[in-house]
């Protein structure tokens, strides 16, 4: 199993990167527009500003481009909204609903560290 799956990690690495990404940027899709189930906010407040983040880098990291950077910053945006948000409301983010930026806080902060991978507007540019 580990031998077949270890010839797809490109592939793999790739995937988890966009669907990552993807469920990034809907969170800022409901800040900013008020779809996908979500409410939209003034975008001249704390959470509309994370909401064009999300966005932006959502899309920036889905397609690749400037992978590293964009992910390195989606990182730091995820610390603080936990930081933010969640902690102040209970100890640990299983007791206050913080395991979505906890996650994808430290799956940016790999991905800052790995680049966009095989299949991404990054490695198209080299």
């Amino acid at each position: 199993m580990e031998r077949m799956l270890s010839r797809l990690g490109g592939v793999l690495y790739s995937a988890m990167r966009i669907v990552l990404a993807l469920i990034y940027m809907a969170h800022g899709l409901q800040k900013v527009f008020g779809i996908l189930g979500g409410h939209a906010v003034p975008l001249a407040s704390m959470l509309g500003i994370a909401g064009i983040l999300e966005t932006v880098l959502g899309a920036l990291i889905a397609v690749g481009l400037f992978t590293s950077l964009a992910a390195f910053i989606a990182s730091g945006e995820m610390a603080f909204a936990y930081f933010i948000a969640h902690a102040p409301r209970a100890r640990l983010p299983i007791q206050n609903g913080g395991e979505l930026a906890v996650v994808l806080c430290f799956a940016f902060l790999y991905i800052a560290s790995q680049g966009g991978g095989r299949l991404s507007a990054d490695a198209a540019r080299r």
